[in-house]
């Protein structure tokens, strides 16, 4: 092919690939050839011989559609960077709705690019940083509501790389294994038939263990928006490998959000997730949500030993008589109620409003979940592993 349009096919793969794509060098090739072979005349045409041999998964179209509206000379890049780089505030209702995946490629279009004004002579400056937190410590201990936009990323990719919770429970229910641990007699008898009763070999059988469901309330409300959205990010990568996980989302209306969170793309599913509710970063009411909980859901997910884990900061607007009740219900209905407090990052947290000392008397576990570090030591404790005494809600109840 003459001119550079090989190589931007070939760096437009790469851009692909940045961002999370799965392209080899077969569907490259591929792609120059299917170029080559229906010629460029339309741009609806090259967009689907591109979109033919590049893309392999459903997930991975509206990451697609974003690079090529970004890479292949879109008619107002230019005007965007130019607002991008300029130093006039907009408004707000001029602001244009970031779209899915438009993170991740910029990130793949412009890594490793330096701002031009930045060259420019300086003195070299040696640092010496031996008694210093590395740059993965201080983001572990980084509150998320402080994070840049580049430090909100790589704190989403270090919760996709988290070891996942292997709390088992045991069932009513048996499966074959080769250890003697209990004779099965159905499975021996049916194997001795085969050689019609001549040979009597010994199968045995042992309990079956499952991952127990794992629901999730949590608070969209103002104060908690920032902290949720990260949370699912969590959840995402939670639900790709036990597939019994139910959440749902709760401001003035409690709203199941589990279908959305099972698309495979983390930034599509927290965006389906927005928009399935219509009272984000609004009020809570959350007595009022947990009676609805409990009245339409609470028997559909929270058998055969669930978990529940309960993002809020537990400051009700309105009375707590009713909290309280519903409170007691979950807290029963349930094997293990695990409350997630962001206040607790402040050090002199106490259990001084009322909500939360209604809320305090009907939980097992009281944590924090405002950065990575104390979400790594929730997936320890979901895990087992976590020490003794560590998120008991009656020291908060005692101080007071």
């Amino acid at each position: 092919m003459d001119g550079r349009l090989a190589d931007n096919i070939v760096h437009f793969a790469r851009v692909l690939r940045k961002a999370g794509l799965r392209i080899g060098p077969a569907a490259v090739t591929d792609a120059i050839e299917a170029v080559q072979a229906i010629g460029i005349g339309d741009r609806e045409e090259f967009y689907v011989a591109l979109h033919a041999t590049l893309v392999k998964r459903h997930e991975d179209d509206a990451v697609f559609d974003e690079a090529f509206r970004l890479f292949w000379r879109s008619r107002d890049l230019v005007g965007k960077m130019i607002a991008l780089m300029s130093p006039v505030v907009t408004r707000h209702e001029e602001r244009e709705k970031r779209k899915a995946g438009e993170t991740r490629v910029s990130d793949a279009l412009f890594a490793g690019r330096e701002d031009p004004r930045r060259e420019r002579d300086e003195p070299d400056i040696e640092i010496d940083a031996r008694f210093t937190a590395s740059g993965s410590e201080m983001l572990r201990k980084t509150d998320f509501a402080q994070m840049t936009s580049a430090e909100l990323a790589a704190a989403k990719l270090a919760i996709a790389n988290l070891v996942l919770p292997m709390d088992e429970v045991r069932t009513r229910r048996f499966r074959r294994s080769n250890r003697p641990v209990a004779i099965d007699a159905r499975a021996t008898m049916r194997h001795a038939m085969r050689t019609g009763g001549a040979l009597i070999l010994p199968r045995h059988r042992e309990p079956k263990t499952v991952h127990p469901p794992l629901v999730v309330l949590a608070d969209i409300s103002g104060s908690m928006s920032q902290y949720t959205r990260i949370f699912l990010h969590f959840l995402h990568a939670l639900g790709e490998q036990r597939r019994r996980m139910h959440a749902f989302l709760f401001g003035t209306r409690l709203t199941n959000v589990t279908r959305q969170m099972r698309q495979r793309d983390p930034d599509l599913a927290v965006e389906a997730c927005s928009q399935a509710v219509d009272d984000w970063s609004g009020g809570t009411r959350i007595g009022e949500t947990l009676k609805e909980f409990n009245r339409l859901w609470s028997r559909r997910v929270l058998g055969q030993g669930a978990v529940v884990l309960l993002i809020t900061d537990g400051l009700e607007r309105e009375g707590i008589e009713l909290l309280e009740k519903e409170m007691d219900r979950l807290h029963r209905s349930c094997r293990r109620l695990v409350w997630l407090n962001p206040l607790l990052r402040f050090e002199g947290f106490e259990a001084r409003a009322r909500g939360v000392r209604a809320m305090l008397a009907h939980v097992d576990e009281l944590r924090p979940v405002h950065n990575l570090e104390v979400m790594a030591d929730l997936v320890a404790a979901l895990s087992g592993g976590a020490r003794r005494g560590a998120g008991d809600p009656r020291r908060f109840l005692l101080e007071t």
